[in-house]
């Protein structure tokens, strides 16, 4: 009836039914009107705009190593080094825009300021390499080093870049979920809209990380480093323009306040009554009207059964009935069930994520140790040297390729086998399903490396042609790694978005973002350990130097081996878990079932 009242008085009386069914709101807090609000044509605005983010942090981050070494004329180590701290700022500033979104500035106002926040970013590293940084001029290329800086110019430069990693970090998991908040999944047809949405996404996402790795990557590498982020600035500029003049066609929820204030009053009222007897059945467990909760007019999640000890925060004790009588409200004794369920939703949530980081180990080593197999290879076609680098290429086109086939001929295929109005195959099953290619992917870099040592030099370390295998023979590992990325990482964004309570959407991008953050610190250790016990004995180890000496071939194997163990794991826990229950919404359309 609000949602008439709003919409009669804002002269829509043709469109009486026309507000969403999802609690989403215009920019004024009134109820959003499906016809004048969100679905494609927000959404297209948002995809250009994360396409041109992309472009125009990869613009910065590609060749961010060379520039430390090139530029500011720092060792391999050191510079690999403060790349690393630099790429875990990015994934730590994400968790931080994920709270203050969900918590206080909502999801529209958090993907704006960090914005601005990105393109003065750029715009001070720009202009601190223009000045400062590049003396002599022309300096930076592969043949001309560039000279002593002080520390204010050296500052100036991390000020800046560590701007760029704050602003990118608190935008990138808020407008995953903005984006799909454009869609009202409580309407069919929206509802099929908002899970292609989260493919054409991560589509976009790649196509301008394309642009960055090879055009801007070589003329980077050509030692044009200004005029890259003057382009990376621009693109950024031109992100921000477009997601503004968006505004007024958003659809928006609002936030919900502090999560980790009600994450521990839900654990302080359950161990206050851990002695208390439960009844049977969670029909006497407190809860509260929408209207008066404190959730802001987020939906109500429904009692499930497990986490039995979390629903005493939930039991009304005589102090608590004491407590109603005299309208005093203590939710550190007292808390309804949609906060407590909120709670039990993070915690099934987390094994899942859990086994996604070995995935992301997998996914790390395309920019790591493929780079270093495909430089040990041939390189050469007639006279035009492939940058190893640029193999990633075909991972790229490959995501491109596989997401068109799973959204027009897989999934409808798996439709009709189903005999269902099913959409196909569930987020947890394609997970699963990019776990699998995953380990395909390692096997197949594992048999390109046995095939790589054997037509190799072994006193060639590192040189041209030190193996006359052509680098072309990696395309199928990073064609896997891609077709891997369409069910693990697209389905991913889908799953946590729609299994994370409406509170806490954006916190649920920010778990995709630092799977593999930590995929790249579990790559790390694993590299140490494996040389560490490889190089027993004198010898060289697993990854050495000069690969044509070690066995890289044996860590892909291993990492193969991992995956299996983990896809195993996954799948108990992917049995094991249950989806979250929405007030209103069909138990059977919840996207979380996995059946093998």
């Amino acid at each position: 009836m609000a949602c008439l009242e709003v919409c009669k008085e804002s002269k829509y009386k043709e469109e009486e039914e026309g507000c969403t069914l999802d609690g989403s709101v215009d920019f004024h807090g009134r109820p959003a009107i499906r016809a004048k609000s969100g679905r494609w044509v927000a959404g297209i605005i948002i995809l250009l705009n994360q396409g041109l983010a992309t472009l125009a942090f990869f613009g910065v981050g590609v060749n961010m190593v060379l520039f430390l070494t090139r530029v500011l004329q720092q060792n391999n180590a050191e510079a690999a080094n403060n790349v690393s701290k630099w790429t875990g700022t990015v994934y730590i500033c994400s968790l931080v825009g994920a709270f203050l979104s969900d918590s206080y500035w909502g999801r529209y106002k958090t993907c704006a300021i960090f914005q601005i926040i990105f393109v003065f970013g750029l715009v001070s590293l720009s202009l601190s390499s223009y000045l400062f940084l590049f003396r002599p001029k022309g300096c930076g290329d592969e043949l001309t080093p560039c000279g002593e800086h002080s520390s204010m110019e050296i500052s100036f430069f991390y000020i800046s870049i560590y701007l760029v990693a704050l602003g990118n970090g608190g935008y990138q998991p808020n407008i995953a979920t903005f984006g799909a908040d454009q869609f009202d999944e409580e309407e069919p047809k929206e509802g099929h809209s908002k899970v292609a949405f989260f493919s054409y996404f991560y589509l976009a996402l790649n196509l301008g990380s394309l642009f960055s790795n090879t055009i801007l990557g070589y003329f980077e590498d050509e030692g044009m480093w200004a005029l890259g982020f003057w382009v990376s600035a621009g693109s950024a500029f031109s992100a921000l323009v477009l997601f503004l003049c968006g505004t007024s066609r958003y659809r928006h929820f609002k936030p919900s306040g502090n999560p980790l204030s009600r994450f521990g009053q839900v654990i302080v009222a359950a161990a206050k009554k851990w002695r208390v007897q439960m009844p049977p059945s969670g029909e006497e467990l407190y809860d509260i009207d929408a209207k008066e909760s404190s959730m802001n007019g987020n939906r109500k999640i429904l009692h499930t059964h497990g986490f039995k000890f979390l629903d005493r925060a939930a039991f009304i004790s005589s102090r608590d009935l004491e407590d109603q009588k005299h309208s005093r409200q203590n939710l550190w004794s007292l808390c309804p069930i949609t906060q407590v369920e909120e709670v039990k939703c993070i915690l099934r949530l987390l094994p899942i994520w859990l086994c996604t980081i070995i995935y992301s180990v997998v996914f790390t080593q395309m920019a790591s140790l493929f780079v270093e197999q495909g430089a040990a290879m041939k390189t050469t076609v007639s006279n035009f040297r492939i940058p190893a680098a640029s193999m990633s290429s075909f991972d790229i086109l490959s995501v491109a390729v596989f997401i068109f086939l799973y959204r027009r001929v897989l999934d409808p295929l798996v439709g009709r086998i189903k005999k269902s109005d099913s959409k196909g195959l569930t987020e947890l099953q394609r997970m699963g399903v990019g776990l699998v290619i995953a380990v395909l992917a390692m096997i197949s870099a594992g048999i390109v490396e046995c095939y790589r040592l054997k037509y190799a030099k072994g006193d060639c370390t590192h040189c041209e042609g030190s193996s006359s295998l052509s680098i072309f023979w990696q395309i199928p590992q990073y064609a896997f790694i891609g077709a891997s990325e369409v069910f693990m990482y697209v389905g991913q964004l889908e799953f946590f978005n729609a299994q994370t309570p409406d509170g806490l959407k954006s916190f649920g991008s920010a778990l995709c973002m630092t799977s593999i953050s930590l995929g790249n610190y579990v790559s790390s250790l694993l590299v140490s350990m494996v040389m560490k016990i490889s190089t027993g004995d004198h010898m060289p180890g697993w990854i050495p130097g000069n690969l044509n000496r070690g066995h890289l071939d044996r860590f892909y194997f291993l990492l193969a081996a991992l995956t299996t163990i983990d896809l195993v794991v996954y799948v108990a826990c992917a049995k094991w878990y249950k989806n979250i229950k929405l007030e209103g919404k069909c138990e059977e359309n919840e996207p979380g079932n996995f059946k093998v």
